[in-house]
């Protein structure tokens, strides 16, 4: 991708930072969990403040537990960048769980464009042999067709594909 380009899309862009505390549970069965989804953003950065296995993540069809190491970040690719690389990058569907005997702690920051700015595949990334995935939309109608929608697996990025595309802004 052009360099100029990452920088007037990512540059400044915005960020939050949360911290999670998920307490320990012996009825794992009455717990409700985060739906498996993707991350609307561009970058999700996790440090798992105890190395307590919690995140998991599917390829394959297969839930798969990411093992936490001592000080390592966990950076996961969000949708926001899967349609800036026109599909050359994929977001990540995950999950967080909880454990029956020790609490897990972790701070979470997500990293994502300005609200002024218009998301879609990046021109460098357009080619004869690869043409546009995905619809371009501002970042604000971006947002609001995301949270207006059911949490569920990948289902806005589908949307957004071209050959799915409904009005996600609505």
């Amino acid at each position: 991708m052009d360099e100029e380009y990452i920088r007037e899309m990512f540059g400044e862009g915005r960020h939050s930072t949360r911290m999670n505390y998920y307490p320990p549970c012996p009825q794992l069965d009455k717990v409700k969990r985060l739906t498996p989804h993707s991350d609307v953003v561009s970058l999700t950065i996790l440090l798992q403040l105890n190395q307590m296995e919690g995140l998991q993540i599917i390829k394959d069809g297969v839930w798969i537990p990411i093992s936490p190491l001592p000080h390592a970040f966990i950076i996961n690719i969000g949708d926001i960048l899967e349609i800036v690389t026109n599909g050359a990058y994929h977001s990540i569907e995950n999950r967080a769980m909880v454990n029956n005997k020790k609490e897990r702690l972790l701070i979470v920051t997500f990293y994502s464009t300005k609200f002024d700015r218009q998301i879609g595949s990046a021109p460098s990334t357009i080619s004869a042999k690869n043409s546009v995935k995905f619809i371009s939309i501002g970042a604000v109608d971006y947002g609001r067709g995301y949270f207006a929608r059911k949490l569920d697996k990948k289902s806005y990025l589908y949307v957004m594909r071209i050959e799915n595309s409904e009005n996600p802004a609505s």
